[in-house]
Protein backbone atom coordinates (compact mmCIF):
# COMPACT_ATOMS: atom_id res chain seq x y z
CA UNK A 1 0.00 0.00 0.00
CA UNK A 2 1.64 3.27 -1.03
CA UNK A 3 1.32 6.30 1.14
CA UNK A 4 -0.81 8.33 -1.30
CA UNK A 5 -3.10 6.79 -3.36
CA UNK A 6 -5.24 9.18 -5.99
CA UNK A 7 -7.82 7.58 -8.29
CA UNK A 8 -9.83 9.54 -10.56
CA UNK A 9 -9.80 12.53 -8.54
CA UNK A 10 -11.51 15.36 -9.59
CA UNK A 11 -12.49 18.74 -8.22
CA UNK A 12 -15.07 21.53 -10.18
CA UNK A 13 -16.16 25.25 -9.51
CA UNK A 14 -18.96 25.74 -11.36
CA UNK A 15 -17.90 25.46 -14.95
CA UNK A 16 -14.17 25.19 -14.00
CA UNK A 17 -12.64 21.80 -13.32
CA UNK A 18 -9.40 22.55 -11.31
CA UNK A 19 -8.22 19.15 -11.13
CA UNK A 20 -9.28 16.61 -13.79
CA UNK A 21 -9.60 13.03 -12.92
CA UNK A 22 -6.09 12.62 -11.40
CA UNK A 23 -4.43 9.12 -10.58
CA UNK A 24 -1.21 8.94 -8.93
CA UNK A 25 0.50 6.76 -6.12
CA UNK A 26 3.31 7.99 -4.55
CA UNK A 27 5.22 6.29 -1.65
CA UNK A 28 8.48 6.92 0.45
CA UNK A 29 9.66 10.08 -1.87
CA UNK A 30 10.18 13.40 -2.55
CA UNK A 31 7.38 13.83 -5.30
CA UNK A 32 6.84 17.46 -7.28
CA UNK A 33 3.73 19.26 -8.86
CA UNK A 34 5.14 21.53 -11.33
CA UNK A 35 2.45 23.82 -13.45
CA UNK A 36 1.73 27.06 -13.60
CA UNK A 37 -0.70 29.45 -11.90
CA UNK A 38 -4.38 28.20 -12.13
CA UNK A 39 -3.55 24.72 -13.08
CA UNK A 40 -4.83 23.04 -9.97
CA UNK A 41 -1.81 22.41 -7.91
CA UNK A 42 -3.13 24.26 -4.61
CA UNK A 43 -6.29 22.64 -5.31
CA UNK A 44 -5.04 18.95 -5.53
CA UNK A 45 -2.68 19.54 -2.13
CA UNK A 46 -6.06 20.90 -0.32
CA UNK A 47 -8.27 18.03 -1.71
CA UNK A 48 -5.55 15.72 0.22
CA UNK A 49 -5.48 17.32 2.92
CA UNK A 50 -8.98 17.27 3.27
CA UNK A 51 -9.75 21.39 3.26
CA UNK A 52 -11.83 20.68 -0.12
CA UNK A 53 -14.03 18.25 -0.79
CA UNK A 54 -13.66 16.42 -4.34
CA UNK A 55 -16.10 16.55 -6.69
CA UNK A 56 -15.97 13.39 -7.64
CA UNK A 57 -13.08 10.19 -7.23
CA UNK A 58 -11.81 9.61 -4.40
CA UNK A 59 -7.83 9.47 -2.47
CA UNK A 60 -6.42 7.37 0.57
CA UNK A 61 -3.45 8.76 2.39
CA UNK A 62 -1.90 5.80 4.60
CA UNK A 63 -4.67 3.63 3.37
CA UNK A 64 -8.06 6.37 4.90
CA UNK A 65 -9.93 8.00 2.46
CA UNK A 66 -10.07 11.66 2.19
CA UNK A 67 -13.98 11.32 1.65
CA UNK A 68 -14.72 8.54 4.38
CA UNK A 69 -12.00 8.85 7.18
CA UNK A 70 -10.70 12.82 6.95
CA UNK A 71 -9.89 12.77 10.49
CA UNK A 72 -7.92 9.67 10.12
CA UNK A 73 -6.16 11.35 7.70
CA UNK A 74 -5.56 14.39 9.70
CA UNK A 75 -4.31 12.48 12.24
CA UNK A 76 -1.06 10.62 9.75
CA UNK A 77 -0.41 14.29 7.90
CA UNK A 78 1.20 17.35 8.23
CA UNK A 79 0.68 20.78 5.78
CA UNK A 80 2.64 23.83 5.05
CA UNK A 81 1.07 26.49 2.95
CA UNK A 82 2.52 29.12 1.46
CA UNK A 83 1.08 31.81 4.12
CA UNK A 84 1.80 29.41 7.32
CA UNK A 85 2.96 31.84 9.80
CA UNK A 86 5.00 31.87 13.49
CA UNK A 87 3.54 33.78 15.98
CA UNK A 88 6.33 36.55 15.98
CA UNK A 89 5.52 37.42 19.60
CA UNK A 90 6.33 34.07 20.76
CA UNK A 91 9.57 32.64 21.00
CA UNK A 92 10.41 29.45 18.70
CA UNK A 93 10.03 27.14 21.26
CA UNK A 94 7.12 28.94 22.26
CA UNK A 95 5.52 28.49 18.55
CA UNK A 96 6.51 24.83 18.79
CA UNK A 97 4.93 24.12 21.67
CA UNK A 98 1.48 25.44 20.85
CA UNK A 99 1.61 23.50 17.69
CA UNK A 100 2.38 19.90 19.73
CA UNK A 101 -0.56 21.09 22.31
CA UNK A 102 -3.03 21.32 19.55
CA UNK A 103 -1.80 17.84 18.13
CA UNK A 104 -2.69 16.35 21.67
CA UNK A 105 1.45 15.59 21.86
CA UNK A 106 2.83 14.05 24.74
CA UNK A 107 5.50 15.77 26.62
CA UNK A 108 5.41 18.64 24.15
CA UNK A 109 8.07 20.65 25.53
CA UNK A 110 10.21 17.75 25.14
CA UNK A 111 9.09 17.16 21.74
CA UNK A 112 9.42 20.45 20.98
CA UNK A 113 13.20 20.92 21.61
CA UNK A 114 13.70 17.70 19.26
CA UNK A 115 12.13 19.12 16.31
CA UNK A 116 14.02 22.71 16.78
CA UNK A 117 17.31 20.61 17.25
CA UNK A 118 16.19 18.65 13.84
CA UNK A 119 15.64 21.82 12.19
CA UNK A 120 19.25 23.31 13.72
CA UNK A 121 17.02 26.02 15.63
CA UNK A 122 17.71 24.74 18.91
CA UNK A 123 20.49 27.64 19.93
CA UNK A 124 17.64 29.95 18.91
CA UNK A 125 14.52 28.37 20.76
CA UNK A 126 14.11 31.01 23.53
CA UNK A 127 14.86 34.16 20.91
CA UNK A 128 11.58 35.91 19.91
CA UNK A 129 10.13 34.44 16.06
CA UNK A 130 10.42 37.95 14.80
CA UNK A 131 14.25 38.11 15.05
CA UNK A 132 14.58 34.97 12.92
CA UNK A 133 15.31 35.40 9.26
CA UNK A 134 13.49 34.06 6.61
CA UNK A 135 14.65 30.85 6.65
CA UNK A 136 14.71 30.03 10.22
CA UNK A 137 11.46 31.15 9.89
CA UNK A 138 10.58 28.77 7.12
CA UNK A 139 12.40 25.90 9.11
CA UNK A 140 10.22 26.62 12.45
CA UNK A 141 7.17 26.29 10.68
CA UNK A 142 8.53 23.03 9.56
CA UNK A 143 9.09 22.13 12.96
CA UNK A 144 5.75 22.70 13.84
CA UNK A 145 4.59 20.66 11.26
CA UNK A 146 6.80 17.58 12.39
CA UNK A 147 5.70 17.89 16.35
CA UNK A 148 2.96 14.90 15.96
CA UNK A 149 5.83 12.73 13.74
CA UNK A 150 3.39 12.56 10.69
CA UNK A 151 3.90 9.99 7.62
CA UNK A 152 2.93 12.15 5.01
CA UNK A 153 4.19 15.44 4.96
CA UNK A 154 2.50 18.36 2.23
CA UNK A 155 4.72 21.70 1.59
CA UNK A 156 3.24 24.27 -1.03
CA UNK A 157 6.47 26.64 -2.26
CA UNK A 158 8.43 25.50 0.40
CA UNK A 159 11.06 28.16 -0.54
CA UNK A 160 9.21 30.94 -1.93
CA UNK A 161 11.06 33.91 -0.94
CA UNK A 162 13.94 32.59 0.43
CA UNK A 163 17.70 33.51 -0.49
CA UNK A 164 20.12 30.67 -2.31
CA UNK A 165 21.33 29.76 0.82
CA UNK A 166 18.02 29.34 2.67
CA UNK A 167 16.34 27.21 0.05
CA UNK A 168 19.22 25.05 0.14
CA UNK A 169 19.15 24.26 4.16
CA UNK A 170 15.52 23.72 3.60
CA UNK A 171 15.72 21.46 0.96
CA UNK A 172 17.96 19.39 3.36
CA UNK A 173 15.92 18.78 5.82
CA UNK A 174 13.77 17.55 3.37
CA UNK A 175 15.69 15.18 1.72
CA UNK A 176 16.67 14.17 5.52
CA UNK A 177 12.84 13.41 6.15
CA UNK A 178 12.34 11.33 3.63
CA UNK A 179 15.75 9.04 4.15
CA UNK A 180 14.15 8.98 7.30
CA UNK A 181 11.00 7.10 5.66
CA UNK A 182 8.35 10.12 5.47
CA UNK A 183 6.50 10.79 1.98
CA UNK A 184 6.81 14.57 1.18
CA UNK A 185 4.39 16.23 -1.41
CA UNK A 186 5.77 19.32 -2.67
CA UNK A 187 4.77 22.02 -5.11
CA UNK A 188 6.89 24.16 -6.70
CA UNK A 189 7.54 27.06 -9.48
CA UNK A 190 11.56 26.37 -8.76
CA UNK A 191 12.41 24.14 -11.19
CA UNK A 192 16.24 23.49 -10.04
CA UNK A 193 14.91 22.37 -7.08
CA UNK A 194 12.29 19.99 -8.45
CA UNK A 195 15.46 18.17 -10.37
CA UNK A 196 17.71 18.41 -7.86
CA UNK A 197 15.49 16.98 -4.85
CA UNK A 198 12.39 14.98 -6.36
CA UNK A 199 12.61 11.90 -7.06
CA UNK A 200 9.17 11.75 -8.90
CA UNK A 201 7.80 14.87 -10.86
CA UNK A 202 4.32 15.36 -12.26
CA UNK A 203 3.32 18.17 -14.66
CA UNK A 204 -0.22 19.78 -14.05
CA UNK A 205 -2.10 21.93 -16.98
CA UNK A 206 -5.50 22.88 -16.70
CA UNK A 207 -6.08 20.13 -13.86
CA UNK A 208 -4.68 17.30 -16.01
CA UNK A 209 -1.60 15.21 -15.06
CA UNK A 210 0.34 15.60 -18.25
CA UNK A 211 3.64 13.65 -17.31
CA UNK A 212 4.61 11.85 -14.18
CA UNK A 213 8.64 10.32 -13.74
CA UNK A 214 11.80 11.27 -12.52
CA UNK A 215 13.64 14.31 -13.27
CA UNK A 216 16.12 12.54 -15.68
CA UNK A 217 13.23 10.15 -17.39
CA UNK A 218 11.42 13.53 -17.96
CA UNK A 219 14.27 14.91 -19.49
CA UNK A 220 15.44 11.91 -21.64
CA UNK A 221 11.22 11.66 -23.24
CA UNK A 222 11.57 15.38 -24.01
CA UNK A 223 14.08 14.99 -26.75
CA UNK A 224 17.71 14.80 -26.85
CA UNK A 225 19.15 18.49 -27.74
CA UNK A 226 17.90 21.93 -27.19
CA UNK A 227 19.22 24.07 -29.67
CA UNK A 228 19.09 28.10 -28.91
CA UNK A 229 19.41 30.34 -32.01
CA UNK A 230 20.02 34.13 -31.65
CA UNK A 231 18.63 35.81 -34.73
CA UNK A 232 17.00 38.75 -36.28
CA UNK A 233 13.67 38.57 -37.53
CA UNK A 234 10.69 37.07 -36.75
CA UNK A 235 10.03 33.25 -37.25
CA UNK A 236 7.17 32.44 -39.30
CA UNK A 237 7.59 28.87 -39.18
CA UNK A 238 8.97 25.30 -38.93
CA UNK A 239 11.47 25.06 -41.84
CA UNK A 240 13.41 21.62 -40.98
CA UNK A 241 11.50 18.55 -40.10
CA UNK A 242 11.95 17.02 -37.33
CA UNK A 243 12.50 20.39 -34.89
CA UNK A 244 9.82 21.67 -32.49
CA UNK A 245 10.13 25.44 -31.91
CA UNK A 246 9.69 26.09 -28.30
CA UNK A 247 9.32 29.98 -28.34
CA UNK A 248 10.67 32.71 -28.96
CA UNK A 249 12.05 35.91 -26.72
CA UNK A 250 13.08 39.17 -28.07
CA UNK A 251 16.14 37.59 -30.44
CA UNK A 252 16.60 34.50 -29.12
CA UNK A 253 14.84 30.97 -30.65
CA UNK A 254 14.36 28.22 -28.72
CA UNK A 255 13.74 24.78 -30.60
CA UNK A 256 14.19 20.74 -29.61
CA UNK A 257 15.25 18.31 -31.94
CA UNK A 258 15.83 14.43 -31.71
CA UNK A 259 19.70 15.11 -32.47
CA UNK A 260 21.07 18.53 -32.19
CA UNK A 261 23.76 18.46 -34.47
CA UNK A 262 23.88 17.99 -38.04
CA UNK A 263 20.07 19.12 -37.48
CA UNK A 264 20.65 22.32 -35.87
CA UNK A 265 23.16 23.65 -38.01
CA UNK A 266 20.36 22.97 -40.94
CA UNK A 267 18.16 24.49 -39.24
CA UNK A 268 20.41 27.68 -38.89
CA UNK A 269 20.87 27.61 -42.77
CA UNK A 270 17.12 27.40 -43.01
CA UNK A 271 17.20 30.41 -41.12
CA UNK A 272 19.27 32.56 -42.69
CA UNK A 273 18.15 31.48 -46.02
CA UNK A 274 14.16 32.62 -44.80
CA UNK A 275 15.69 35.86 -44.36
CA UNK A 276 16.73 35.73 -40.43
CA UNK A 277 20.33 37.19 -39.24
CA UNK A 278 21.73 34.35 -37.44
CA UNK A 279 24.05 36.23 -34.57
CA UNK A 280 24.62 32.92 -32.19
CA UNK A 281 24.19 29.16 -32.15
CA UNK A 282 24.31 26.53 -29.29
CA UNK A 283 23.06 23.04 -29.01
CA UNK A 284 23.08 21.72 -25.29
CA UNK A 285 21.54 18.75 -23.15
CA UNK A 286 17.23 19.39 -21.95
CA UNK A 287 16.84 21.22 -18.32
CA UNK A 288 13.64 20.79 -16.31
CA UNK A 289 12.51 23.97 -17.51
CA UNK A 290 12.83 22.63 -21.38
CA UNK A 291 10.41 19.77 -20.19
CA UNK A 292 8.17 22.25 -18.64
CA UNK A 293 7.90 24.84 -21.07
CA UNK A 294 7.81 22.50 -23.80
CA UNK A 295 4.90 20.12 -22.36
CA UNK A 296 2.97 23.72 -21.19
CA UNK A 297 3.44 25.44 -24.23
CA UNK A 298 2.01 22.90 -26.47
CA UNK A 299 -1.65 23.81 -25.49
CA UNK A 300 -0.58 27.32 -26.20
CA UNK A 301 0.37 29.18 -29.41
CA UNK A 302 3.80 28.61 -29.80
CA UNK A 303 4.60 31.00 -32.42
CA UNK A 304 4.15 33.69 -29.56
CA UNK A 305 5.50 31.83 -26.99
CA UNK A 306 7.74 34.12 -24.70
CA UNK A 307 9.61 30.95 -22.66
CA UNK A 308 12.02 33.70 -20.31
CA UNK A 309 8.89 35.89 -19.16
CA UNK A 310 6.71 32.87 -18.13
CA UNK A 311 9.40 31.33 -16.40
CA UNK A 312 10.18 34.56 -14.95
CA UNK A 313 6.10 34.41 -13.63
CA UNK A 314 6.50 30.85 -12.37
CA UNK A 315 9.12 31.91 -9.94
CA UNK A 316 6.87 34.40 -8.66
CA UNK A 317 4.56 33.60 -5.59
CA UNK A 318 1.08 32.51 -7.56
Amino acid sequence: MSAIEINGLTKTFGNLTAVDKMDLSIDREIFGLLGPNGSGKTTTVKMLTTILSPTSGDASICGHSIIKDPRKVRDRISYVPQDMAVDAKLTGRENVIFFARLYGVKRPRDIADEVLAKMELGDRADDLARTYSGGMRRRLELAQALVHDPEVLFLDEPTIGLDVAGRKKIWEHIIDLKDNGMTVFVTTHYMDEADYACDRVGIIDHGVVVANDSPEGLKANCCSDIIVIGADGQYQGNVVEGVKFIGQNGDELKFEAPSGGETGFALARALSDSGMKIKSFAIRQPTLDDVFLSLVAEQEDTSAFDYRRFRTMLRRRG
